[in-house]
């Protein structure tokens, strides 16, 4: 039952079986303890993601020596440890779960030519895109043409995933036509040519995000809020004056578009309509959907952005060197995340409360984090984008001539990664939705495939990825 429920959720259908994988859950929470590692580690990882909080340390005990390495006669399990690997990435900071990555890795990639060839390729690619780190849509027809070459085969289960993958393939078609129709009627493209014209790529981002057919127009809305962030950016790196951006920076304070007509180049006024209609656009959407007014808190985030391009520019043309930490904060901000996050927090009918304040920030945070550092690793600079507004590592560099400056960010961003498994899988009660936390995940997922470039300065991930889920 556990092995279906796996299967379910990797092909992305298990939404559809909610209630039946709730019993399945609360009738096999023994099976943590079993002595079979492929049913301890399934279990644990179900179990974590499901929120039952158990201690890996204490499941994982079982299958290691008096000095805590893992028994070596297990490395002829490979499904067992297939499953090991798998776990370790919902660490939260457990010591053995940094272990069993380090060994289930090593004796995975040396059993890989010994395998089968189904088998093999199922094990190398789970290996170079771990499941809880990558994106579930994507991982999805993978698991699909794995299940198909098995000796036993659920037919009903491999018909409804194709159906589900047409059905979002279809709607994620429609969604991608209105948000173009929406930018070619802006016309921000033609007044502000050196800015960035990819609306696909903007669309991508709310497409991951945000899963389930019924949030159709809220991703619509997140990919104009992801548009508009670009474009500041841009406006900001690229073609503003310092007088211009400072002007630009007090009338978003003021929130009148009509009041800035006269001191603001028409390039900048056709961008301040467009995010301050989007914006408000939203916050009506939430008035009548849920009963809330959020523009106040969509206005100070709005703020916040252009301070933090505020900051970037002045450190960049005063030749100021920050702090690596201190880049790191403001850079936080300016990646937009927080602002776009605090609108689909919106649309989802949440509200800003004591209770869920500091936990949805520091969500945001792990993930923003991830995203500013995957950025700033990147081998390869946006091929539009030409601006300069520095660079964690290259601070750190700085700091540290001698040291591993990839090593230190590589352990850095697992270090979030871990940071926001503990905000997800704690098992503490949250008065967030599945659904936002979910995508809060997802966002980090995504962030590899928007960033990782090849050497060829391509990103094959992203293009497979579209190719799979868009065309």
């Amino acid at each position: 039952m556990l092995t279906t429920v796996d299967h379910l959720k990797r092909l992305c259908i298990d939404h559809y079986f909610q209630d039946e994988i709730d019993n399945v859950m609360d009738a096999c929470v023994d099976l943590v303890h079993s002595d079979d590692l492929l049913d301890a580690t399934l279990s644990l990882r179900l179990m974590r993601e499901a929120g039952y909080y158990v201690s890996a340390d204490d499941v994982l005990r079982k299958f290691t020596n008096d000095n805590g390495d893992f028994n070596h006669g297990l490395i002829k399990d490979i499904r067992g440890m297939l499953s090991l690997q798998e776990m370790s990435y919902l660490n939260m900071g457990e010591s053995s779960l940094y272990k069993a990555n380090e060994f289930s890795a090593k004796h995975l990639r040396l059993a890989i030519k010994y395998l089968e060839p189904s088998l093999a390729r199922y094990v190398r690619r789970s290996l170079d895109h771990p499941y809880h780190v990558s994106l579930m849509q994507y991982k999805a027809r993978h698991h699909l043409s794995y299940l198909q070459n098995l000796p036993t085969r659920n037919t009903s289960i491999e018909n409804l995933a194709l159906a589900e993958f047409q059905i979002k393939k279809l709607q994620h078609q429609r969604e991608i036509k209105e948000v173009k129709r929406w930018w070619m009627d802006l016309g921000l493209a033609k007044e502000i040519p050196a800015a960035r014209d990819q609306v696909l790529k903007w669309y991508m981002w709310p497409m991951t995000v945000l899963e389930g057919l019924s949030f159709s127009r809220y991703r619509i809305e997140i990919t104009k809020i992801v548009s508009m962030v670009y474009i500041v950016d841009d406006i900001f790196d690229l073609v503003a004056t310092q007088n211009e951006l400072s002007l630009f920076n007090e009338a978003i304070k003021m929130w009148d578009p009509a009041a800035a007509v006269d001191s603001l180049p028409s390039y900048m006024i056709s961008c301040y309509k467009a995010l301050y209609t989007v914006t408000n656009d939203i916050a009506a959407m939430v008035r009548k959907e849920h009963g809330l007014n959020p523009i106040t808190h969509l206005k100070q985030a709005w703020a916040a952005l252009f301070d933090g391009f505020m900051i970037e520019r002045k450190w960049l043309y005063t030749n100021q060197a920050p702090t690596p930490d201190d880049y790191l904060r403001n850079g936080i901000v300016t990646s937009g995340a927080p602002l776009v996050f605090l609108h689909l927090f919106f649309l989802l009918g949440h509200d800003l409360t004591e209770g869920n304040n500091d936990h949805m920030l520091r969500i945001i945070s792990c993930a923003a984090k991830i995203m500013r550092l995957w950025d700033d690793l990147g081998s390869a600079k946006d091929e539009s984008q030409e601006g300069l507004d520095g660079s964690y590592k290259e601070l750190y560099h700085r700091e540290n001539p001698h040291g591993d400056v990839e090593k230190h960010v590589l352990e850095m961003i697992a270090g979030e990664w871990q940071d926001l498994n503990r905000e997800c899988f704690s098992g503490t009660k949250s008065t967030l939705s599945h659904t936002f936390i979910g995508a809060s995940l997802n966002f980090a997922r995504m962030v590899r495939v928007m960033y990782g470039y090849d050497d060829e300065q391509r990103l094959p991930i992203l293009e497979d990825y579209t190719r799979m889920l868009l065309f």
